[in-house]
């Protein structure tokens, strides 16, 4: 069983920074993808970002220019640098993991961002 630990989510100001990381636990071979997530009340939950072990990365649309993923493979854990933030990316975010490129099957247990205007 894969164990996903988040933290580095609190309060910070529109155009402030924040830095999330993840650590997976519990597997002995290099995750071939990492992502980052998010759910805002009342929506949907939707990709952020993620990062293959090759280092094939991806960004949702909204956050391309403010937020940077990177990973240390070597300890399977992933980061997420979000800088600019806005009061829109106030939301829940997960850090998930594809072991085998498979599909993001295990989960972290959130932890929450709050932008304030």
């Amino acid at each position: 069983q894969v164990q996903l630990v988040e933290s580095g989510g609190g309060l910070v100001q529109a155009g402030g920074s924040l830095r999330l990381s993840c650590a997976a636990s519990g597997i002995g071979f290099t995750i071939n993808a990492m992502a980052w997530y998010r759910q805002a009340p009342g929506k949907q939950r939707e990709l952020v970002a993620s990062a293959t072990s090759g280092g094939r990365i991806n960004y949702a649309d909204s956050v391309k220019g403010r937020f940077t993923i990177s990973r240390d493979n070597a300890r399977n854990t992933v980061y997420l640098q979000m800088n600019s933030l806005k009061p829109e990316d106030t939301a829940v975010y997960y850090c998930a993991a594809d072991r085998l490129g498979l599909g993001y099957t295990d989960w972290g247990q959130g932890t929450q961002v709050t932008v304030s205007s």
